[in-house]
């Protein structure tokens, strides 16, 4: 709530300002009250469960599990509090909502949480059996403690199974239900067993209670297609956290002493089980043929579809896209643009989509005919395919003006909720649902969520197999786009494209196979042509691009072994390397054909300029903090970028590399926009805002002139 943790992720926007079928309302903080009611509730139910045998004296008052949420409440109750507050704050900031809409939005996630612990309040006193009952059935008060009159034997198992004195906590007063302090009386004249028995039925109603919520769960995964059923993922992360309660509480409270060992089996037990195709559910690439024979993915396979000769053909099939692309400018010598955006959620693709309509309309439309590659990694990359699907729409007269602000609010949407509650609802049991695209089936997840909802907010404009692009490629009726996620299993790059890329696996495609260099990335027609490389569908790619891990679930594409695939920023989060690829292979063809080559650097990412130090530290410390450079990927990366276009400057000649930098910074005093699928509206706002910081409206100037409008 407070922010200090994940807040460059914006995890507290999820709990302070839950939007709901688009909208940050008062049902929306209706819905996150209802499950933070439930995760009080859950909370109670399995302290009450683990703890009971510290408080005998409970099961000999009326109504004991009241008695004992009360008492028990503090620590939910200052959390209470403690979000009302933040989110008070977090409204007026971030949602610019106004005073009374505030109090009608926390006065709604105060009715959630008072009706969902009312239920179980009405639940509870209709099962839990008190003293009372027992003493109206036998018409007699409990029976005397007989402990100390057993035999040695029979005592010992009887204070093995409630519970020893030495275990009970002092406690010397309670608070009543009318907040009254109560002096606690001794129950020693009490049988223990009937003090377990009233104990016991009271678990047993709680553990029906949470089965219950469960079972509501499952069921409400199979209804994830309708947006009505996608609560705030806030919401969702509340339920996450009240399963896990449960969840904790049960192996504690039946396994005991065996909890920690019985769970390592557990967990091996369902790797194990898992293992089997009729049980696991990775996640696949829709569109792509899992059922025939797989794609052998070697190094000799590698250097099968990277022969000289194959991707010689392929780089003359591209350079077809080049003549077109200079034959619609109609120009002698036009100048180039290449555009490379830089990874970051929602932050990113809104910036990549303003920074490119703004562009467009700053050049009259000629800034996307200049525009012949655009290359990128996780959101950004989003923003960047969603722009080109709306110019392409535009050339087929299905829309009038692609840098029509209502794109950029519809790429600003929400994606999270979806992906969250999927996660809550579907993915931590074993689904089995499944879907058809095309001929194939494929199984829900948060992976098929997180498509369905970009989908959604995009008219569903990207929603197409990948050969769809091909022919507009092309005729260069729009640039050519090359999606790289990072494989897994060697941390190769997976270039994915409506056309063969092979020419860029390699530094130099002309080497010999046995002499060359190293072939570090893989072209994904090539490998999976057998599989229908042709019918993948597009945001399946843009999706193996924004993988992040555990948000969305790592792709297993067709292969053997099978390739798994995660987000494009782990080994490019520019797209500069598929850029540089392609400026080398076409070098000669560019200098001849063109006045130069543009490279716009869209990014959204801020590294900072803080040097961290390292002095004053322990030799632990010290052992471990050579290590930190891990934490350095994106500037370790910034540096290879800097190399690389450093190298284009030289193979290009004088004037005919140009770098442009459109840098994403927070204006006046606000902080920089999280990373994350979710933005609030002054993050929203603020991203756009930047493009009016003097280095930025300076590139657009520099944009406008390279581009060189006809008068």
């Amino acid at each position: 709530m407070t922010g200090n943790f994940a807040r460059s992720f914006g995890f507290r926007h999820l709990f302070l300002n839950p939007e709901y079928l688009g909208d940050v309302n008062a049902i929306s903080y209706f819905l996150t009250g209802l499950a933070f009611g439930g995760l009080f509730m859950s909370w109670n139910l399995t302290t009450y469960l683990l703890s009971t045998h510290h408080f005998p004296f409970l099961a000999t008052l009326k109504r004991p599990f009241t008695k004992f949420c009360l008492n028990n409440s503090v620590i939910p109750i200052v959390f209470f509090f403690l979000y009302l507050w933040y989110a008070c704050f977090s409204q007026l900031y971030y949602e610019f909502n106004e005073g009374l809409s505030v109090v009608l939005n926390l006065s709604s996630f105060v009715l959630g949480t008072i009706c969902t612990i009312v239920f179980f309040a009405i639940y509870l006193t209709f099962t839990n059996k008190d003293i009372s009952f027992y003493r109206k059935r036998t018409g007699k008060e409990m029976p005397p403690n007989r402990l100390n009159q057993m035999t040695p034997g029979r005592r010992g198992m009887d204070m093995e199974r409630v519970k020893s004195d030495e275990n009970r906590w002092r406690v010397d007063t309670y608070l009543s239900e009318q907040l009254r302090p109560r002096v606690v009386r001794s129950v020693a004249h009490y049988e223990t067993k009937f003090l377990l028995r009233i104990f016991k039925q009271n678990h047993l109603n709680a553990f029906y209670v949470q089965l219950g919520t469960l079972i509501l769960l499952m069921g409400l995964g199979y209804l994830m297609d309708y947006k009505v059923f996608r609560i705030p993922a806030g919401a969702s992360m509340f339920v996450l956290s009240s399963i896990a309660f449960a969840v904790i509480g049960a192996i504690n409270y039946w396994l005991h002493r065996w909890r920690f060992t019985m769970l390592i089996a557990f967990l091996i037990f369902v790797n194990f089980l898992t293992k089997s195709s009729h049980l696991s559910h990775q996640n696949q690439g829709y569109g792509l043929n899992y059922k025939e024979e797989l794609s052998e993915y070697s190094f000799d396979r590698l250097r099968e579809v990277t022969y000289p000769d194959s991707v010689t053909a392929q780089a003359d099939s591209v350079l077809t896209i080049l003549e077109n692309w200079k034959k619609n400018l109609g120009e002698e010598k036009p100048k180039m643009v290449i555009t490379s955006v830089s990874g970051g959620g929602l932050k990113a693709a809104v910036w990549a989509m303003k920074v490119l309509q703004t562009s467009d309309s700053l050049t009259n439309g000629h800034f996307m005919e200049h525009t012949a590659l655009m290359t990128g990694a996780s959101g950004g990359m989003i923003g960047t395919a969603y722009y080109r699907s709306l110019h392409l729409e535009n050339k087929l007269g299905n829309l009038s003006n692609p840098n029509d602000p209502v794109y950029l609010d519809n790429i600003s949407k929400d994606l999270l909720n979806s992906v969250s509650f999927s996660i809550v609802s579907n993915d931590i049991f074993l689904p089995f649902s499944g879907f058809y695209y095309g001929e194939h089936r494929y199984i829900k997840d948060r992976g098929y969520m997180f498509e369905k909802q970009l989908n959604e907010n995009t008219g569903y404009i990207m929603d197409r197999p990948l050969s769809y692009f091909r022919q507009p490629e092309l005729d260069a009726k729009i640039p050519m786009v090359i999606v790289s996620p990072s494989i897994v299993n060697d941390a190769r790059r997976l270039l994915i494209s409506p056309h063969g890329v092979s020419f860029l696996s390699s530094v130099s495609f002309e080497m010999d196979n046995e002499t060359g260099s190293e072939i570090d990335a893989v072209d994904f027609h090539s490998l999976f042509k057998n599989q229908e490389a042709d019918s993948l569908r597009f945001t399946s790619a843009l999706r193996m691009n924004a993988t992040y891990p555990f948000i969305l679930p790592n792709v297993h594409l067709p292969s053997k072994p099978a390739i798994e695939v995660m987000d494009a920023g782990f080994r490019d989060n520019m797209g500069i390397l598929s850029a540089a690829r392609f400026i080398q292979v076409y070098q000669e063809w560019l200098r001849e054909n063109t006045s130069g080559v543009v490279l716009i650097q869209i990014s959204s990412m801020n590294l900072g300029t803080e040097i961290t130090p390292s002095d004053n530290q322990g030799i632990v410390e010290s052992l471990f903090y050579p290590l930190g450079i891990f934490s350095h990927l994106l500037r370790l990366q910034n540096f290879e970028h800097d190399a690389n276009l450093s190298y284009l400057y030289d193979i290009m000649g004088p004037g005919k590399f140009e770098v442009i930098r459109m840098n994403y910074k927070p204006t006046r005093e606000n902080e920089l926009a999280s990373m994350s699928f979710h933005l609030t509206k002054r993050e929203k706002k603020d991203i756009e805002d930047a493009i009016n910081l003097s280095a930025n409206q300076r590139g657009l100037e520099r944009i406008r002139q390279v581009v060189q409008i006809k008068k």
